[in-house]
């Protein structure tokens, strides 16, 4: 793999983070994952040593999100920004001492300076603390102006919510997020609410104790008489010792039964990881399936039958724009019924619009993935159609994220669980965001390859149109060769990409005529035996001038199949007088062709031979010319409905000059 492109800062940005943040970060690299070598860390996001050891420096946003995104990397945990945050208030980060003062305060009035500490470590967001109830507070934090934060540092305030609250009870703390930046919101809004703790409470009585029994021996020192204070002294500390074994026991008791909770939520992560293996899988899986493929409906098709059968989800949608980038149109889905995807094949999202704040829409042009579990809730965010759509498949709540390459929007991934009514969560987006660069690679690699495409049939086109120009009686000769080539393929079952190769070598089976004179191309009567020999070299020109064209993967074998086109089965024809077998069957399939089209079409030297004649005489070269099993699929074809309206009689059978000549095909 090849190493990452390092992080350089550039100019201007505006500085936003403290270092101490982190030097927060680096303490816990240092005690949980000592393998990380840090200062490759801290060049790869562009920070010096003497910069992160400078308290007072700061560092931009960039900088922050490429120490983030390597940290993640190097330590193999996701949810690093989580634990930093939770560490933040571990005793290892603040100290004793500093705890011990945290606990004559209390958990709201701790939230409360928390909020005057943020201000001196970020500048990229608003800090506000808000009592809503005993035991409860709600925080907002709104990015600045200018500012685009990312979602680890959400995961970072939750932890660090959470160890706030863990330094005055044992038990987690309930956060709820009600609103997210990331979800769609215009900020984080956290409700973060504890239980009242028995153990809290004795922790700050002996913390009293302490100190006031300190005073007590003091002021029995200074008013009491030595014989006395020596009596004193005892009663003081025995008093203080009853209240801190009490106490202690008490917190090892709610200590005892914090552990049993932190048992079962050891068995949830267990589980939680098991399920991370299983998407891992499936996002394994998806990209198997889709590499197979090269057409865009394919790979998409693919996708759907994979998310339908490996996602918990009931329905979902693949959204992609087109070439203008004007529309989001219906791509692919699992999971809707009959009526429900023919709205959706009816139904396009405009992206022209620069006014439109439809779902889908919005989600794709800022890039953003959206998770909404009542479509009530942002009634005011998006547009009044946009809703009613949702309400009108049935939808209430869903998850869309942006299908992205290079951060060039291809797409919408959307998902819903209109019937389960399982609750979707951020671990979906996580999932789903993880997936869909899969489908951006693939769908991507898709265009080019349609675009190569469509250049290379371009230049082919060209090519066969520059033969057929020279002579208004041959214009169109090679697409119909190419048509009944194609066909007769059809008809014998061949593959896709072989019948690919020969649609190609049939549309440049004639390019040699390039090389031969107008004087014997458009000549009217009988050709001398120097002319004849002369026109039987365009089947070799044509091998020598596309073997300087490369031709690769499935084209490789064009230029000897078009140059062998006029092999007989008897030995008879040219350029090397192959026999039976050793004539390419896609040279054998185009001879049909070939021949067919020849004897049907006007010519300077005879009129169209009329289609009944035409037939007798095809019907005369099986086996001794032609391929009796390539002749055979070809008169099925001719025999089909799809060919009846190729074919009219002429009705002519007036005197030619040469009824056949098969040197002049």
């Amino acid at each position: 793999m090849p190493e990452k492109e390092k992080f350089a800062p550039e100019g201007g940005e505006p500085e936003l983070y403290r270092s101490v943040i982190i030097q927060t970060c680096i303490a816990l690299i240092r005690s949980r994952y000592r393998y990380v070598d840090i200062p490759e860390l801290l060049a790869y996001a562009g920070m010096e040593p003497y910069q992160v050891q400078d308290e007072n420096h700061w560092f931009t946003q960039r900088q922050v999100d490429s120490f983030m995104e390597r940290v993640t990397e190097l330590t193999g945990n996701p949810h690093f920004a989580k634990d930093a945050g939770r560490f933040t208030a571990s005793p290892e980060a603040l100290g004793m001492i500093t705890r011990y003062v945290m606990g004559f305060i209390g958990p709201a009035r701790v939230f409360e300076l928390a909020e005057k500490v943020a201000r001196g470590y970020t500048r990229s967001s608003t800090f506000i603390p808000r009592s809503v109830g005993k035991n409860m507070m709600e925080i907002t934090v709104t990015p600045n102006r200018g500012v685009t934060e990312k979602p680890y540092q959400c995961e970072n305030r939750i932890g660090y919510f959470e160890a706030i609250l863990l330094l005055f009870n044992y038990r987690l703390p309930k956060i709820e997020h009600p609103e997210c930046l990331f979800r769609g919101g215009g900020r984080c809004r956290y409700l973060v609410s504890w239980q009242s703790s028995p153990a809290a409470v004795w922790r700050m009585v002996r913390n009293i104790s302490f100190i006031v029994a300190a005073a007590a021996a003091w002021l029995s020192r200074l008013l009491l008489p030595p014989e006395t204070f020596q009596y004193s002294i005892p009663i003081i500390f025995g008093a203080l010792l009853v209240v801190v074994l009490y106490g202690e026991k008490r917190v090892r008791g709610e200590l005892f039964a914090s552990i049993e909770n932190l048992r079962a939520t050891s068995d949830r992560l267990l589980e939680d990881a098991e399920m991370g293996r299983n998407h891992s899988m499936m996002i394994n899986e998806i990209g198997q399936t889709i590499s197979k493929q090269i057409q865009i409906d394919s790979i998409l098709a693919g996708v759907g039958e994979v998310l339908g059968k490996r996602l918990d989800y009931d329905r979902g949608i693949i959204l992609l724009a087109n070439r203008e980038k004007t529309l989001l149109e219906y791509r692919a889905g699992f999971g809707y019924n009959p009526e429900e995807l023919r709205v959706l094949r009816n139904t396009a999202f405009r992206l022209d619009n620069p006014e439109s704040r439809g779902i889908f829409v919005v989600s794709y042009r800022l890039r953003r993935p959206f998770l909404i579990n009542d479509v009530e809730d942002v009634k005011n965010d998006f547009s009044t159609r946009s809703l009613e759509f949702v309400k009108a498949m049935g939808g209430k709540s869903f998850i869309c994220v942006p299908i992205l390459f290079e951060d060039e929007g291809l797409g919408i991934l959307a998902v819903d669980n209109i019937r389960s009514k399982r609750p979707l969560l951020q671990s979906d987006i996580n999932l789903l965001m993880g997936i869909a660069p899969e489908i951006a690679i693939s769908i991507h690699n898709a265009y080019l390859i349609q675009e190569q495409e469509r250049q290379f049939r371009s230049v082919l086109r060209t090519l066969a149109a520059s033969i057929d120009a020279r002579d208004f009686l041959t214009a169109g000769h090679s697409e119909r060769v190419t048509e009944y080539s194609v066909a007769i393929c059809r008809r014998m079952g061949l593959d896709r990409e072989y019948t690919e190769m020969i649609r190609v070598a049939s549309q440049l089976h004639d390019y040699g005529k390039i090389g031969i004179k107008d004087s014997i191309l458009k000549k009217k009567g009988p050709l001398s035996r120097e002319e004849r020999e002369e026109i039987k070299t365009h089947a070799e020109k044509t091998e020598s001038i596309l073997n300087r064209i490369s031709f690769e993967g499935i084209y490789r074998e064009v230029p000897v199949i078009a140059g062998a086109h006029h092999e007989r089965m008897d030995g008879s024809g040219y350029p090397r007088g192959l026999r039976g077998e050793e004539i390419p069957l896609g040279s054998r399939i185009i001879a049909v062709a070939d021949f067919f089209e020849a004897i049907t079409a006007k010519r300077h030297y005879r009129d169209p031979m009329p289609y009944d004649e035409a037939i007798r005489l095809l019907r005369s070269e099986r086996g001794s010319h032609l391929d009796p099993g390539v002749v055979d699929a070809f008169l099925d074809y001719l025999e089909s409905p799809e060919a009846d309206e190729v074919f009219a009689d002429p009705g002519d059978d007036g005197v030619r000059e040469e009824v056949f000549d098969p040197s002049r095909i």
